[in-house]
């Protein structure tokens, strides 16, 4: 069988992430290149403007802030993708649910199946928003609700999820039509049109802020010095000394808390029957991976340092929706190359399509919060959630 080929917008993609995510990246390129970049940085001054502008905006009350007389957790970055927030907006959720709250978590659904943007202005018609779960039901699936909305409500019972757009619908909703007295705002540092109780700020200790430029010429969302907003921040990913990262972010932020974590793989469960093995299974298996993520090295190493041999990588771009041809490629491929399996991500998973049949093992690895350091600042936050 015939590689699926990646489209020509997700080959570029893919070039184009390899160049802005870190520093030095860009160094010894082409002149075609350099003037491409220098294109972005262009860009990014005009981004840099529309960002400052809007939130100027919204401090002198020109653009305005709905409340919904509730708890709202806004849980973001300040850079695009690959920080890890899933995990803890799942941790936060999982743990305010069990302290009696009422939780819904709020996402926009990115690269979810809906209408045309021209269709939906043609009709005018306004949708109620997507329960993809009510707290006792997951009602939809991955590619009508979203990966990362679907993936939380399969792994949060008594947690809504509502997807829209507009978060402020979404949020009304929760509220009137589901009785949720307390909200958390998936990816909600940018969105602003909702007012936000607490913030809480993600940022990748291996790659806090790129090269320092704003999109499209590097991965900020907005300017760096608007960590000062945050609350409480999580340093993902610390797998060793993160001093000079605390740094950088007391440099912006003095008064914030601080919690240090990792995201640690905890179980590997077969993607279609669900059948979990221990993560001791990995040790000297040969294993080929597919992964359509942000940043897919850190989960390709995560197979390594727990033993296994990876011997083939298979890519995408962040949210690839796949169709058959391209997981049947990777099964057929990673079986002639002798795997004994071939290992996805959970938020891979949910957008497999579904085989009676598979020539060879395929699971996904689950990946849960671990605290490493500032436990109580998160019980802090905690407590001020529940008891304001």
């Amino acid at each position: 069988m015939r590689k699926a080929r990646q489209s020509g917008f997700e080959r570029l993609e893919n070039y184009l992430v390899k160049l802005i995510q870190e520093k030095g990246a860009d160094l010894d390129q082409p002149g075609s290149i350099r003037f491409l970049l220098a294109t972005l940085k262009g860009f990014s001054y005009v981004f840099h403007l529309i960002v400052s502008t809007r939130y100027l905006f919204y401090r002198v009350g020109f653009l305005k802030r709905f409340p919904l007389g509730v708890q709202v957790i806004s849980i973001g970055n300040v850079t695009a993708g690959g920080t890890g927030k899933t995990p803890v907006t799942e941790i936060f959720a999982r743990t305010l649910a069990a302290r009696g709250r009422k939780v819904a978590i709020l996402s926009r659904g990115y690269r979810r199946k809906e209408a045309p943007w021209w269709k939906r202005m043609l009709t005018g018609i306004v949708e109620p928003p997507l329960v993809v779960s009510d707290g006792r039901h997951v009602l939809l699936d991955s590619a009508t609700g979203g990966d990362e909305p679907y993936m939380l409500a399969s792994n949060l019972p008594g947690v809504a999820v509502v997807v829209d757009r507009n978060r402020v619908k979404a949020g009304r909703y929760a509220v009137k039509r589901l009785g949720c007295d307390t909200i958390i705002l998936d990816d909600g540092f940018q969105y602003q049109k909702l007012r936000h109780s607490i913030e809480v700020v993600l940022v990748d200790s291996t790659n806090p802020f790129g090269n320092g430029n704003m999109l499209p010429r590097g991965i900020l969302r907005e300017p760096v010095r608007n960590l000062k907003r945050a609350d409480i921040i999580f340093l993902t990913k610390c797998r060793g000394d993160v001093s000079a990262v605390r740094e950088e972010i007391r440099r912006y932020n003095t008064k914030a808390e601080i919690v240090e974590c990792n995201h640690t793989p905890k179980v590997l469960k077969d993607v279609w029957s669900r059948e979990e093995y221990p993560l001791s299974w990995l040790q000297g298996k040969t294993l080929c991976t597919l992964s359509g993520i942000a940043s897919p090295k850190g989960f390709e190493n995560s197979l390594r340092h727990l033993g296994a041999k990876v011997v083939w990588c298979e890519r995408y771009a962040d949210h690839h929706r796949y169709d058959s041809s391209e997981v049947l490629y990777a099964l057929n491929r990673s079986a002639d190359m002798g795997a004994d399996a071939l290992v996805t991500t959970e938020k891979d998973a949910v957008r497999f399509p579904r085989f009676e049949t598979s020539p060879i093992r395929c699971l996904y690895l689950r990946i849960a919060i671990e605290i490493l350091a500032g436990a109580e600042n998160f019980e802090d936050i905690i407590k001020r959630i529940c008891f304001k």
